[in-house]
């Protein structure tokens, strides 16, 4: 019986990087980049930009719990030749290699590169819906931020053409932390990454999104056969979309500061016609020419955001009827010297009532001058004052606040209701979920990278296109996998080992963590084998697609 030798055993850990690099290859990812920014052998240049970017994407998309720290010793350890389908070393992706790769990602433009790719991919695989969602998140930062002495003065002044980590409102709670600002706009089922922006941490939702949208549409003038989008977004981009309202369709909630909104959602009910929709909708339809722009203005009421609000309007009542009862009681326990301190102290504690009304008076206080009982004809003497009160709800405020509790008012100057229908308008504005899920899978609370990638704006504005791009790996991947399982009518086992056709990519990214790829030297002779791989994981491969397979099924490799 032949002994074998532990140096005869290596492996190297591919879990599910190739299904990252099955989707990379039908994407076509590494052939679009390398379209766009050609790599010239003759100064020693062994992988193209395309290589560098999918490289990246799996270095983004390969550690589940901290996916975008981008580690230089990553591929180290990784099967890089069935990743990349031919020989390839983790060396050749070196710092300086993925340096200069985001440099000409910056010269080429990043926001003109992704969307050229996005729109390319989105067009190809049919993942383009009617209208495009627009939203933007904080990354904060740990790196070195070292600003080069010549960007001071553009920094200084604001310029944000030169997106660079600021101080800002940190939407994640990290005021300690510079930030970034992420803009992104996605469209369609499968929630596809269209456009992203990068700027500074310090920029407006109000000024960036509503100009997003004008660019989005100038650049999809400028290629063929684009499609037409509804603009889509919170009510951040109301007040400044609506000067563009000639050149754009949009939909977006219609802010509550606004007088007439206000108006719209305190309506008695029964002064209301509501048509019912189904989930527990309803709504109630009206015209606005508001700021001289004609617009459809659609109050929605929803029977279980009312119930939410409801109860949580309850629980805010019943908050203040316990602290105002203790303030008060407190308050009419205190002496006052003279009566305006007293009626000062009532004014300013009235003020904090929302929910309450409240009656007071100013009362003397009285004491004889000496202990004991007082002699005849002796009058007491006031030595100061004390609040009276009486609080009760106030029922009809609260049942006025409750009236619109439920209700929110979208707004679109799509006056066409064959082309855009009310119940159209609710379910696109709905969307726009899918751009906050996606900036929930780019963000676990810090965007952590490298500081060799820090070393210019320009860097960081390119990272964060090859962050997007890996939304665009990851949500695609996700969306077609359950496409898929649903058309064959086929499950796999979820985390709680119940069958389900719509497995979140994160937990079948978790099943492979367990493939390896084992090499096996026997002589001049190396075998490769994939192992770990049981049913499930063979049955996800297989609705992957062809690359997919070639990397974990067709995995037996020999070298002589």
């Amino acid at each position: 019986m032949d002994v074998f030798k532990e140096e005869q055993f290596s492996s190297a850990h591919l879990g599910h990087l190739g299904l990252v690099a099955d989707k990379i290859d039908s994407l076509k990812l590494i052939d679009l980049i390398d379209n766009r920014l050609p790599v010239s052998e003759v100064y020693g240049a062994k992988v193209s930009h395309g290589e560098r970017v999918a490289a990246m994407i799996m270095n983004g998309l390969g550690f589940i719990d901290n996916r975008l720290y981008l580690f230089p010793k990553f591929l180290s350890d990784k099967p890089l030749d069935r990743l990349f389908n031919r020989p390839v070393e983790a060396k050749w992706f070196n710092d300086d290699a993925s340096g200069r790769c985001l440099d000409e990602i910056a010269a080429y433009g990043t926001t003109k590169l992704f969307t050229e790719l996005s729109l390319t991919i989105g067009q190809a695989r049919g993942l383009l819906g009617k209208s495009t969602h627009i939203d933007t998140t904080t990354l904060s930062l740990f790196g070195d931020f070292e600003q080069p002495a010549l960007l001071n003065e553009a920094i200084e002044n604001d310029n944000d053409n030169i997106p660079w980590p600021k101080q800002g409102y940190a939407k994640s709670g990290r005021h300690d932390l510079k930030q970034m600002v992420l803009l992104l706009a996605t469209t369609g089922a499968a929630n596809f990454p269209l456009w992203m922006e990068s700027h500074s941490g310090n920029a407006s939702d109000q000024t960036t999104m509503p100009a997003a949208a004008v660019k989005i549409k100038q650049f999809c003038r400028e290629l063929k056969n684009a499609p037409d989008f509804i603009y889509v977004g919170d009510s951040a981009i109301y007040a400044n979309i609506l000067q563009h309202s000639a050149d754009m369709f949009w939909i977006t909630r219609a802010p509550e500061k606004i007088k007439e909104v206000r108006t719209l959602v305190s309506i008695p009910e029964k002064e209301l016609s509501w048509i019912k929709l189904g989930n527990g909708y309803s709504y109630y339809a009206s015209l606005s020419n508001y700021k001289d722009v004609k617009q459809r203005w659609l109050m929605f009421f929803s029977e279980a955001a009312y119930r939410r609000e409801s109860k949580t309007l309850d629980k805010k009542v019943k908050m203040e009827d316990d602290s105002q009862n203790k303030a008060w009681w407190h308050l009419s326990n205190q002496i006052f010297t003279c009566q305006d301190d007293a009626r000062a102290q009532a004014e300013k504690q009235k003020k904090l009532l929302k929910f309450h009304e409240v009656s007071y008076s100013i009362v003397e206080v009285k004491k004889y001058a000496s202990k004991g009982r007082p002699k005849v004809g002796e009058l007491p003497k006031t030595i100061g004052y004390q609040i009276e009160f009486i609080l009760i709800l106030d029922e009809q405020k609260i049942a006025e606040i409750r009236t619109r509790k439920g209700r929110f008012v979208l707004a679109t100057n799509q006056l066409d209701e064959i082309i855009l229908s009310n119940e159209e308008v609710l379910s696109e504005y709905k969307g726009q979920s899918g751009t906050e899920r996606g900036f929930k899978f780019i963000k676990d609370d810090t965007f952590q990278v490298d500081s060799v990638f820090l070393k210019t704006p320009e860097r960081i504005d390119a990272l964060m296109m090859v962050m997007t791009l890996c939304l665009m790996v990851y949500g695609v991947s996700e969306y077609e996998l359950q496409q898929s399982l649903q058309e064959k009518n086929e499950t796999i086992p979820n985390q709680m080992n119940k069958p389900t056709n719509t497995p979140s990519l994160r937990w079948v990214y978790f099943l492979f963590r367990v493939v390896n790829e084992l090499s096996v030297t026997t002589g001049d002779h190396v075998q490769k084998l994939i192992v770990n791989l049981d049913a499930v994981l063979r049955k996800i491969v297989v609705h992957f697609g062809k690359r997919a397979c070639e990397i974990y099924l067709n995995s037996a490799r020999a070298t002589a």
